[in-house]
């Protein structure tokens, strides 16, 4: 071959091939000094239940991104991971598949790699301690818990007070419970379920690591079994939001079932979620809600109890809104348009959450749980989770070596009840007159 070439051209070839090595070389250190990656995927973590409705069978369920890099980063704080999938900062990469964006919510298979930006890995190299929280902050959250047992701990999370960390978050609810709500045990209690920032209600939290899975999977079960639950009067768990209402619905009762996908806005700053017609063209989730009415007040207002059978990120809202037609009050991520053709209210911009309309501090962490009711300009989100019904997992896990041998029909259930804030109150009190 070489001698087929003229001198020139032997030293084109030549000078490709080192600029190619070089430039590989090159793009190794780039890559290496730009992301993280953790080892690769070996095996899907899985938690087995069994006792839903005496079928002695174990579901599992595959790790996922946000799984995997606790996992193999404990030093991380969960709120920075947290921080990182929201920013879109976390990537993967498979045997099959070129470098991607991941959700934490994405499961992985195995040999895929989590890739995490190095800036953070080297920044965040060490736990963060503890928040130090004063006397009055530790009476207030103490004061929220309205059960505990051996594995289980609720609390009446109070509106404006996200559940996790994030960007231009100070406090939030795990975090301290993390620093006053472990008692006797040297190891945190962990959120089980979420709750959105503005709504109030029942948050689920287990104490141990075996409770805490036995919860997840409960919870997991409840959305992946959701159409086999329709109509039926006994649920292994069973969840009623309360929330008032612009309008009334045209059925006093029924059953919202809708796929919900995520659009992303602003440039990649926020996203919505949103009533999904086509499927193929994006990817949705199906969503079911069972509804009913409680109350209808003669200044058009109505009380809706909601029974989430599926468990998606603003399912409830998004269901009021864009499927009954009755936006939730204090909603103005999903229901600003109507909140200004009601005309009662001196609105804020669309994007702005009803927590940040409350100026006055009256108490720890920044909250005030009395201003906001539809007897001011300014009302605050309407949704308060106000009763679930659950096993007593405490129970379950009395008599068993391992999660996996517990037979949830056979335990009494917990039927855990949480009083409304008092805005909320309020507004009960005006509209039921």
């Amino acid at each position: 071959m070489w001698t087929m070439m003229s001198m020139a051209a032997r030293g084109q070839v030549e000078a490709r091939w080192m600029f190619g090595r070089h430039m590989s070389a090159r793009a190794t250190r780039q890559w290496e000094e730009k992301w993280v990656t953790l080892p690769p995927v070996t095996a899907a973590a899985t938690v087995s239940v069994k006792g839903k409705e005496n079928l002695k069978t174990a579901s599992s369920t595959p790790t996922t991104a946000l799984k995997w890099i606790v996992r193999c980063c404990p030093q991380l704080p969960k709120t920075l991971v947290h921080k990182l999938f929201r920013l879109r900062q976390v990537r993967m990469v498979s045997p099959e598949t070129q470098i991607k964006k991941v959700a934490a919510k994405d499961t992985l298979n195995t040999g895929d790699r989590v890739l995490l930006p190095q800036s953070v890995h080297v920044k965040h190299s060490r736990p963060h301690p503890r928040p130090l929280l004063t006397p009055q902050q530790i009476h207030f959250i103490r004061a929220l818990v309205i059960y505990k047992d051996a594995s289980t701990l609720v609390l009446n999370k109070p509106p404006g007070m996200p559940v996790q960390g994030g960007v231009n978050v100070k406090w939030s609810l795990d975090l301290v419970a993390a620093a006053c709500l472990n008692y006797e045990y040297s190891e945190p209690p962990r959120l089980v379920h979420r709750l959105d920032r503005d709504c109030s209600g029942i948050l689920v939290m287990g104490r141990t690591q075996t409770g805490t899975g036995l919860l997840h999977s409960i919870f997991r079960e409840k959305t992946s079994t959701a159409v086999d639950d329709i109509g039926k009067e006994k649920r292994i768990l069973q969840r009623r939001y309360w929330a008032l209402v612009l309008g009334c619905p045209r059925r006093p009762k029924g059953l919202v079932s809708t796929p919900l996908g995520k659009v992303v806005v602003d440039n990649g700053r926020s996203d919505r979620i949103t009533i999904v017609d086509n499927s193929t063209l994006m990817s949705s989730k199906h969503a079911i809600t069972e509804y009913r009415v409680i109350a209808s007040s003669s200044q058009g207002y109505t009380w809706l109890e909601l029974s989430p059978l599926t468990g998606r990120k603003h399912q409830l809202r998004v269901h009021c809104a864009e499927v009954l037609g009755t936006p939730i009050v204090g909603d103005y991520k999903y229901g600003w348009q109507a909140h200004r053709k009601w005309g009662h209210f001196d609105l804020p911009n669309a994007d702005d959450s009803s927590e940040d309309l409350v100026d006055e501090e009256k108490l720890p962490f920044g909250l005030n749980l009395d201003k906001g009711s539809i007897t001011e300009n300014h009302p605050r989100l309407h949704l308060h989770c106000k009763q679930i019904v659950l096993p007593n997992i405490s129970q379950a896990l009395q008599n068993v070596e391992s999660a996996s041998n517990c037979d949830l029909s056979l335990v009494e259930e917990l039927e855990l009840v949480a009083d409304m804030p008092p805005y909320m109150q309020r507004s009960w009190d005006v509209t039921n007159y």
